[in-house]
């Protein structure tokens, strides 16, 4: 017997049917002697709904009362599917975030969590109840409703998961697991078996779509277990049809070598920002991204390269597509201080970036991958590393070709 929470996203709760489905694959792993816990996400197009409502009112809306409106979403998806449990003979009653509870801080419309209450729900489950709780939300110090941020799902189950000691966490989505990269690109992408929360996390904020990068955070740090796996075919999570996201050396202990390179991530949502003949002196990079760090806006990779005279620099970086007018505003503001020449930036860029824990151990991986580039006539023009990445920044166009080209490259394709 296991304790399991099974998270199923908007598509997989799309309509009536599709929740009579979620009932019948949540039957079945009681039917195993599991103990089960459900998290679920709004209605597919559910939240999009809400969230024009809220814009349609107040465009400039009290992010209280914004959470208040979207939190409807996963409400209407709970009671439904506890109801359709009922109706398959299986126990079954809904949780709302307040009745757990789910505690958050206050930070509305982006909340975290801190903490989750789980006394009374695992009394309810070892006592053969199946509890259906809302993800995206929780509540707050102030005892008001709060919701994490869009993708916010997955977080709640696996922070659930953490709160329950529970044996793994099956995400439940509209693909059967992690692929080697984006199979709508790459014919012979292959489904990965296993992969470790490090390359995982780097997928996610490079680019995949699979899991939202707080989850897998959440999932590291608390050596949660979790499955990625397909709600629309008949498999069920027990028999782990999926793609296993765990340690490392739970990789290793079953005898198996993790591979050099375990997937080609990318990403088309970036932009370029270069800030032209800027003084080369002690404090100017601090100078330039100390505005936008207090605009929220994340900056990613940087590059920085010193004028033929020694007294100016150029710097260039990438931030999310979406905030590149708020940057280029920001350092406009700040040019008095800063007295840079111009400002520069691109959105015909995209991030491609090769990933594996394998790189630790092995020399010339970032070495194939620019003559693979080069090779297909693909010009770099930012690299940025970590332990287990190497992501460039090539012209948009050229994204598909270098994606395929890498995928054999580091002979990732399905045979």
């Amino acid at each position: 017997m296991a304790r399991i929470v099974l998270k199923f996203g908007g598509t997989s709760v799309g309509d009536t049917e599709r929740i009579k489905n979620v009932a019948r694959k949540a039957k079945a792993e009681v039917a195993r002697g599991n103990e089960v816990a459900v998290v679920v996400s709004a209605m597919s197009g559910a939240t999009n709904q809400l969230v024009k409502w809220v814009n349609e009112i107040a465009p400039l809306h009290d992010a209280r009362e914004y959470d208040v409106v979207v939190a409807t979403g996963e409400q209407v998806t709970i009671g439904l599917l506890a109801m359709a449990l009922q109706q398959e003979g299986v126990r079954s009653r809904s949780w709302v975030s307040w009745q757990i509870p789910i505690r958050t801080d206050a930070a509305y419309a982006k909340a975290r969590i801190v903490g989750i209450d789980t006394a009374e729900m695992s009394a309810a489950m070892a006592a053969g109840e199946v509890p259906i709780v809302p993800g995206f939300q929780g509540v707050s110090p102030e005892g008001r409703v709060t919701t994490l941020g869009r993708g916010g799902s997955d977080t709640s189950a696996v922070a659930l998961a953490a709160a329950l000691g529970a044996d793994r966490c099956d995400i439940y989505t509209d693909v059967d697991g992690v692929y080697t990269t984006d199979p709508r690109i790459v014919e012979k992408a292959r489904k990965i078996d296993r992969v470790t929360y490090e390359e995982m996390l780097e997928m996610a904020s490079q680019g995949s779509k699979v899991l939202q990068t707080r989850s897998v955070e959440l999932a590291m740090n608390h050596r949660v277990r979790v499955q990625v796996l397909s709600s629309f075919n008949a498999a069920l999570g027990s028999d782990l049809p999926g793609t296993l996201v765990v340690d490392e050396e739970e990789i290793m202990a079953q005898g198996l070598e993790k591979s050099v390179v375990s997937g080609i991530a990318f990403s088309k949502d970036e932009a370029k920002i270069t800030v032209i003949r800027v003084a080369d002196r002690p404090g100017v990079a601090a100078a330039i991204f100390g505005p936008l760090a207090d605009a929220n806006i994340n900056v990613d990779m940087i590059v920085q390269n010193v004028s033929l005279d020694g007294s100016s620099t150029d710097i260039t970086f990438t931030v999310p597509r979406a905030d590149l007018p708020r940057a280029v505003e920001r350092l406009d503001r700040a040019k008095k201080d800063l007295g840079f020449a111009e400002i520069k930036s691109d959105t015909n860029v995209a991030k491609v970036s090769v990933i594996g824990v394998g790189m630790r151990s092995h020399a010339g991986v970032a070495l194939k991958m620019f003559e693979t580039l080069a090779g297909k006539g693909i010009n770099i023009q930012v690299i940025s590393t970590s332990e287990i990445k190497i992501s460039v920044l090539i012209a948009a166009e050229y994204t598909e070709l270098a994606i395929r080209a890498l995928h054999t490259a580091y002979e990732l394709d399905a045979a």
